[in-house]
């Protein structure tokens, strides 16, 4: 009986303790939703523009952003009067603007599988993680990026690759003393970069119609090279002109030429670089 009841106040100790943690990770996020405007404004956004600029090879590009709700989606940089597309998604169809021969490419079937289990994820995946299934918790209060941060662990619907099915997991890191987002982390599952662990830095919050956006977000590897994206504006529930979600048809010698003009502009395909 003496063991019983100590095992039963083991268990009641422990449960305690789950629940504490639990909450702790609540408050984190809901802390972080109400610094930037209120989970509830967040919720009722359809979509968002971003108006940005991104350095590459020492020149300044010019990048559109937008998400939405519905997710619909697509990123577009400009340059010598053609457009580069990535993550354009239409409801149906995802495709991007393949750099190595400058033409638009729908991504493989198992790509787009993936891609739409993120499609409740806006206006990104904590805000209704729960309503999700998906599960979080507080992992430790660590560095990050020289600030004391709180990391939280983020699992989501499994997703496949090479066929195989694999847990989707996201590190989120939230300062300390302030409660904003400053960093995100995630493995790279495919490709070349496949073990490598991505790492994007959110910074220089301001705000926008009462929610608050960070204005610079650094994206790369962790320990590795990086770049910014220098957001300069920011347009909530916007309109804008459906067509260039469409795959289109691009002609090869409009290709040709964009080619020959990345490559006087020191702006060459990596099988060019010696």
């Amino acid at each position: 009986m003496k063991i019983l009841k100590s095992l039963l106040l083991t268990a009641f100790i422990f449960s305690l303790g789950s629940v504490s943690h639990a909450q702790s990770v609540d408050e984190i996020i809901d802390g972080y939703y109400e610094l930037i405007g209120g989970k509830d404004a967040w919720k009722k956004l359809e979509g968002i523009r971003y108006e940005a600029k991104v350095n590459q090879g020492g020149m300044e590009i010019p990048l559109e952003m937008v998400q939405t709700k519905s997710g619909i989606s697509y990123s577009k940089a400009s340059f010598q009067g053609m457009s580069f597309m990535q993550g354009v998604y239409d409801g149906e169809t995802l495709w991007n603007t393949n750099f190595q021969t400058m033409k638009p490419e729908k991504v493989t079937s198992e790509d787009l599988e993936n891609h739409k289990l993120t499609l409740n994820d806006f206006p990104d995946a904590l805000i209704n993680y729960k309503e999700n299934e998906y599960t979080a918790e507080y992992v430790a209060t660590e560095t990050f990026d020289g600030t004391d941060a709180y990391k939280i662990k983020l699992v989501k619907e499994q997703i496949t690759v090479d066929g195989e099915k694999q847990d989707d997991v996201e590190f989120y890191f939230f300062e300390v003393d302030s409660g904003a987002l400053i960093g995100q982390q995630q493995e790279i599952t495919s490709g070349p970069m496949a073990g490598v662990v991505s790492e994007t830095k959110f910074s220089d919050y301001e705000e926008y119609d009462g929610l608050y956006f960070p204005m610079t977000i650094t994206q790369g590897v962790k320990d590795g090279q990086s770049s910014s994206i220098v957001i300069e504006s920011v347009e909530l529930n916007p309109e804008f002109d459906q067509s260039i979600l469409k795959f289109p048809e691009v002609a090869e010698e409009k290709v040709d030429d964009v080619k020959e003009e990345m490559k006087k502009d020191g702006m060459k395909k990596p099988e060019d670089k010696k």
